[in-house]
């Protein structure tokens, strides 16, 4: 029997970016979650722009645009009737934050609770890469963690959203032709891109880990994270991770604006393929 679809909501709270651009943020993060991510995983959901941040309908899971974050806060969230919802940083002037809006979105719909854990292979450091180990580890399912950097993002109407793994990640062993990642941007089962990163249970430990590439000039690095608290693991993990990782972000994206210059760009040419396409209907 089908299911009924899950709504998103995309608010701003900050009051800072216009209807008009939230209206096509929505479009795309809808094709996005209508489109792409159903190839891979069991989600029925759609996104909707909600003009007001005071009125959110009953069944709606919100992504609120804010100005602000704490720094021992990421962007997912569980109410105390455990609903799920997320909060994402506005880039004055920008529109960098629809990545993040994207990101969260996805990784909300594939595991509402944050708590999804899948076993595989193990995986450790080796150099400068991240490669198969011994017996095997309970990973968090994050689908846009271990490939979130910036510049393996692709666009949607002139937005840039997120890659995402396919739940191949978890295979044993690589096999041809398959799509690890939305954009294939990953080329084999838990391959860690640069700037990303993936946390796991190991039996060994008892605890959760981490394999963080926030700087991609360095080699990744083994964090361990602790005994878990909350009612969410993904929670917990954002709570430990998501302050310097999105700072160590800000600062690769202010050195290389290139890419959403580019997307403005590209916006601004189908913003006017619009107004020309409107005028035939009159």
């Amino acid at each position: 029997m089908p299911t009924l679809p899950i709504r998103i909501g995309l608010i701003d709270t900050t009051n800072t970016v216009d209807a008009e651009t939230m209206t096509a943020v929505a479009t795309a993060l809808n094709v996005q979650v209508t489109r792409d991510l159903p190839q891979f995983w069991s989600v029925n959901a759609t996104v909707a722009y909600l003009p007001s941040k005071e009125k959110i309908p009953q069944g709606v899971w919100p992504v609120q645009l804010v100005k602000t974050l704490p720094p021992d806060e990421g962007g997912f969230h569980l109410t105390k009737h455990h609903q799920p919802y997320a909060k994402v940083i506005a880039t004055p002037g920008s529109n960098e934050w629809t990545l993040d809006a994207s990101h969260e979105t996805l990784e909300m719909l594939v595991d509402a609770a944050g708590n999804r854990l899948q076993a595989a292979e193990a995986i450790q450091i080796k150099g400068d890469d991240v490669v198969d180990a011994p017996g095997k580890f309970e990973y968090l399912v994050e689908v846009c963690d271990p490939c979130e950097a910036d510049e393996f993002a692709y666009q949607i109407d002139g937005y840039a959203v997120s890659d995402f793994i396919t739940p191949h990640y978890y295979e044993s062993v690589t096999a041809p032709g398959t799509r690890y990642s939305f954009t294939g941007a990953i080329k084999r089962p838990r391959q860690l891109l640069k700037g990303g990163y993936i946390s796991f249970v190991s039996p060994a430990e008892g605890e959760l880990q981490q394999i963080l590439w926030v700087d991609p000039t360095k080699p990744p690095q083994l964090r361990d994270l602790g005994p878990a608290t909350g009612d969410s693991l993904r929670a917990y993990v954002e709570s430990k991770t998501h302050h310097d990782f999105n700072e160590r972000r800000a600062q690769r994206r202010g050195a290389t604006p290139a890419q959403f210059a580019r997307l403005r760009e590209f916006r601004s040419v189908l913003s006017e393929a619009a107004k020309s396409r409107a005028r035939l209907y009159l």
